[in-house]
Parts: structure tokens; C-alpha cells; sequence
């Protein structure tokens, strides 16, 4: 066996904000010091690199000399206490109505998972496999998402199965909330995939049957809608491209909503707009 050394590339302040999080919680588990296998900071270390792709926790812990079942744990542990520091919806709308932002960007993506075989009944009446995207062709959990105009994600939902259609998890976990934000003056912005999704919620006109062409004012509103949301669906991939673990979760597709509010706040902390501890 060879060893060698490796970076990890993520600033040292990101590592001890994680570390910071980790060390409280163990504070308020009442945890003996020096009573773990790993210190909060090295234990932070391996959370960021899961993170950052290396989905092989088994390795992970032989590399910082832990168990296997020690090194998942930590691993869980560390997306816990992340995801509780990420703000909830009315939160991040409050803030972004704060910061006068003139709109928020609604999108959703479907993140891989590993075979799931939980069964759910169709629209149809069929049992279908919950989890299979058949847009997708591929098992993955659904993820909403608010984003600011600049790109910035502002908010994760929580997940639900790939089987569910952008609308209906939009229906379930933000609707609501973005329907009283526009009648207070922040509109929401989406896809077509949203098409119907009521007051405040602006999605692009289709094309009409019949091989009829839109009006010229319809198709200057679908020019400027795409031109102002296009950049705010890089959200997704600031999340996704960075934190590469959200690119194929193999751990319960349960978890992802979590795994995802923990990507968040790493994003939010390196773009310095994570506000104080809570």
C-alpha cells in the first residue's frame, strides 16, 4: 500500500466554521472532551470532503483512521448541523423582500440516486416505482429551489420522490408563501414546467396550436422572462458543480432535502451571505 497526501480544496476558514458547528454540538450533546475518534476540526476535514465528491465514506474513515460505522456517523452528523443553520422559506423570502430584490427565480432539479424500490400509486391508479424520473429515465429525488436574480440559491425544499412533476412539489412546498411575497411586491419567476401555477408566478406563453405564431408582444415577454431568469438557474449549479456529492447521493434519497440545505449554507458561507450562528 502507497500513501501519498492530498488538498483539500476548500478555504481553511470553510473547515473551521464546520469545525465551530460541529464542536457545539457536541457541546450541547454533553460529549466528554477528547472522548471522540476525531477532533471537531479533522472530523470537518472529512465532512467537506464528502462533500466535495469522495462518496466512498469506507475509505474515508480508513483514511482518517476511523471505523466504518464511525465515519458514517460523522458524516451524518456533520450534514445535520449544517442543515439546521440553513434558513427556512419565509426566512429567506423575508430577506430577499428586505434587500429589495426585484424578483425570485423558482426552478427544480432532479438529483440521481441509487436504485430505490418504494412503490407509490400514479395519478393513473398504477403502482409505479416512486422514485423513477420518467423525464429522467433514471431514479432521483425532485429539489425545489429559490434563487436570487444574480444566481445565488436563497432556499432548498425538501425533497420529493422523481416520480413527482416540478408543479406538484412547487404546490406542496412553496406556492403559498410565494403567492403572499408577490402580493407584497417580489414576483416569482419560472419555466414552463410551472405553467399554471397562479397569481404571481410568471412563466413563459407557449406557442399556441394550430402552427399559430404568438403575437409579437407575447414573444418580447418570453425574451425578456428567459433573459432575466437565465441567470438565476446557475443557483442549481453552484450547488451541484461545487458540491459535487449532489451530483449522485448514495446514501437514503431521504436525506437529500438535508444534504442539500448543508451544500446551501457551505455556498452562502463562501459568497459571505450566511448571517450569524443561530
Amino acid at each position: 500500500m502507497i500513501a501519498h497526501r492530498a488538498t483539500l480544496d476548500v478555504s481553511r476558514a470553510l473547515v473551521q466554521f464546520v469545525a465551530r458547528l460541529l464542536r457545539d454540538e457536541r457541546r450541547l450533546r454533553g460529549t466528554p472532551q477528547n472522548s471522540r475518534a476525531l477532533s471537531p476540526f479533522r472530523q470537518a476535514v472529512m465532512v467537506l470532503r464528502w462533500f466535495r465528491g469522495e462518496h466512498d465514506i469506507p475509505k474515508l474513515g480508513r483514511d482518517h483512521r476511523v471505523s466504518r460505522a464511525t465515519a458514517y456517523r460523522y458524516v451524518h452528523e456533520g450534514i445535520t448541523v449544517l442543515a439546521a443553520q440553513a434558513p427556512d422559506l419565509h426566512e429567506a423570502l423575508g430577506r430577499a423582500q428586505a434587500e429589495g430584490l426585484a424578483y425570485v427565480i423558482l426552478d427544480g432539479t432532479l438529483i440521481p440516486v441509487d436504485r430505490c424500490a418504494e412503490q407509490t400509486v400514479s395519478v393513473k391508479g398504477e403502482s409505479i416505482d416512486a422514485w423513477y424520473s420518467g423525464k429522467a429515465h433514471q431514479h432521483a429525488g425532485n429539489l425545489q429551489a429559490l434563487s436570487a436574480p444574480g444566481g445565488l440559491p436563497l432556499w432548498v425544499a425538501e425533497v420529493e420522490p422523481g416520480s413527482v412533476h416540478d408543479l406538484t412539489a412547487a404546490r406542496a412546498h412553496v406556492l403559498g408563501a410565494l403567492y403572499a411575497a408577490a402580493a407584497t411586491g417580489l414576483p416569482t419567476l419560472a419555466d414552463s414546467g410551472y405553467e399554471g401555477a397562479g397569481n404571481g408566478i410568471h412563466t413563459p406563453i407557449k406557442q399556441p396550436k394550430d402552427n399559430q405564431i404568438l403575437s409579437p408582444d407575447n414573444r418580447t415577454y418570453n425574451r425578456l422572462l428567459r433573459a432575466l431568469r437565465c441567470l438565476g438557474e446557475r443557483g442549481f449549479a453552484l450547488l451541484k458543480g461545487h458540491w459535487r456529492t449532489l451530483q449522485h447521493i448514495t446514501v437514503s434519497p431521504s436525506r437529500i432535502g438535508d444534504i442539500a440545505r448543508a451544500a446551501l449554507v457551505l455556498t452562502h458561507f463562501e459568497h459571505d451571505y450566511l448571517p450569524e450562528i443561530r
